[in-house]
């Protein structure tokens, strides 16, 4: 079934740079693709600057101009600084058709390390947005919050989703897809029911305070700890990075201002493979604490080709703003809001594709050892 408007899914992404609306002088490696996004990687240089912009009138490289500060070879000497911001132009540039649009995101990896990043595009007056047609070049912006990163050219902190016309769902059609497939799970595997799910522009969800087997709740970043090399996998001891937090005594858990913490969802979700998601604040005006960094999931995620995935838990990246933030178990902490795809993908989160987290449980990014 293919539907006009919706998210693009990879074997249509493969279609446009096949035709140029994609397209990089290095060409793009099997891994980078995925359901319904495509991984971007950074390119050789990155640029200290002295603060954010938004280009809006210009181009980004003559903003540039004004906030440089100095130039890293990353192919040398990637280190990034935790707390500079950086700007790194990203190796694949867009000449996208007139009805194709752009977001970005960051990818989980990158989230789960408390790496900020957003894509910068010329002209713009919104971060992560591209507009229709656009043509040009991407620029990466990275602001490492809790700990110094080594990173490389041709590495992927971000990913990319095409749209072609209107991939939102009403509360209608969520509803009439939570009929058809159970969205929600709980550890058990039972389906939470359609009436005990609330449902308002996306799929309100809660966080976990109850512990896994070991009784941890969570993470809370440590300060001062050593570099953390992007490239590498299962290398890190936790201990050496993270606070545990066990489950609290009380039935609330007061998180620090500015301090980074990792949580899981109390439920578990699916994502089936007619459609995407994205993880989204349910109350944006709050303005106490962000609820994620990487927000999006792709087409089967906790779900697999046929249902057979009973769900997979959300993991949260969480920052309390200014004042002290109190906390409770099965609070409800965000939403996901489904997106329609033009057409199922022909590869799914979960596959043979390099999934990193495709039936996680609470769980730190990948360069730290599984226990």
């Amino acid at each position: 079934m293919s539907n006009n408007q919706g998210v693009i899914p990879v074997q249509k992404l493969k279609s446009l740079i096949k035709n140029g609306a994609i397209r990089s002088g290095v060409p793009l490696r099997k891994d980078q693709f995925q359901p319904a996004s495509l991984d971007l990687r950074i390119g050789k240089k990155a640029y200290r600057i002295r603060s954010s912009f938004l280009p809006q009138k210009g181009s980004v490289r003559k903003k540039l101009k004004d906030l440089f500060m100095y130039e890293i070879d990353l192919s040398k000497n990637g280190i990034l600084e935790k707390g500079n911001i950086y700007l790194i132009p990203l190796m694949e540039e867009l000449n996208l058709p007139d009805d194709i649009r752009g977001r970005t995101n960051p990818k989980s990896t990158t989230g789960r390390l408390d790496i900020f990043t957003r894509v910068i595009t010329d002209y713009s007056h919104r971060f992560e947005d591209i507009d229709y047609g656009y043509r040009g070049e991407l620029y990466l912006e990275v602001v490492t919050r809790s700990f110094t990163i080594k990173v490389e050219p041709g590495q992927c902190l971000n990913q990319l989703r095409l749209f072609r016309g209107d991939e939102r769902l009403s509360d209608i059609e969520l509803k009439s897809i939570y009929d058809k497939y159970p969205l929600l799970y709980n550890d058990s595997g039972k389906p939470s029911k359609g009436r005990d799910v609330k449902i308002s522009d996306g799929l309100f969800m809660s966080i976990n305070l109850k512990g896994n087997h070991h009784g941890i709740i969570g993470y809370k970043a440590k300060k001062n700890s050593s570099v953390i090399d992007i490239g590498k996998t299962g290398s890190y001891d936790e201990a050496d990075y993270w606070e545990t937090i066990h489950t609290p005594k009380d039935d609330f858990l007061i998180l620090e201002p500015e301090e980074f913490y990792i949580f899981s969802s109390k439920e578990r979700v699916r994502v089936p493979i007619e459609y995407a998601a994205e993880m989204v604040e349910f109350d944006a005006g709050s303005g106490e604490l962000r609820t994620h960094y990487a927000g999006f999931f792709d087409s089967g995620f906790g779900y697999g080709a046929n249902g057979e995935i009973k769900g997979t838990k959300a993991v949260l990246e969480v920052r309390p703003h200014d004042v002290p933030f109190r906390i409770e178990d099965s609070q409800t902490f965000f939403k996901i809001k489904y997106e329609r795809m033009i057409e199922p993908p022909e590869t799914y989160y979960g596959m043979d594709i390099g999934s990193s987290y495709y039936n996680q449980e609470l769980a730190l990014s990948k360069q730290f050892k599984r226990k």
